[in-house]
């Protein structure tokens, strides 16, 4: 998946939690029953939980990339070629 693919995934779904956010003063101020609260609160953790893995999973990504750069730097400097580490996919006709 590209980075501009994520980034429009982002985007769409941060538009639809602020949707959802805006939509919540438009509704009749109805109490919540204990149990609707605990459904919310679990939710909320979920969600929580897959923004924090997803941060991980970019954080550690870019790590990776980072140090393939380093890599590649490096070995620039010493006068190695590149090519090694820039392959071309070949893609099927």
């Amino acid at each position: 998946m590209s980075d501009e693919e994520t980034q429009g995934q982002e985007r769409d779904l941060g538009k639809r939690i602020a949707s959802l956010i805006q939509s919540i003063g438009h509704g009749p101020r109805n109490q919540l029953s204990g149990e609707e609260l605990g459904k919310l609160k679990a939710a909320m953790g979920r969600l929580d939980q897959m923004l924090k893995d997803a941060a991980d999973a970019d954080r550690q990504a870019l790590r990776e990339a980072a140090g393939r750069l380093d890599r590649l730097l490096g070995d620039l400097r010493k006068g190695k070629g590149a090519t090694n580490h820039l392959r071309r996919r070949e893609t099927a006709p």
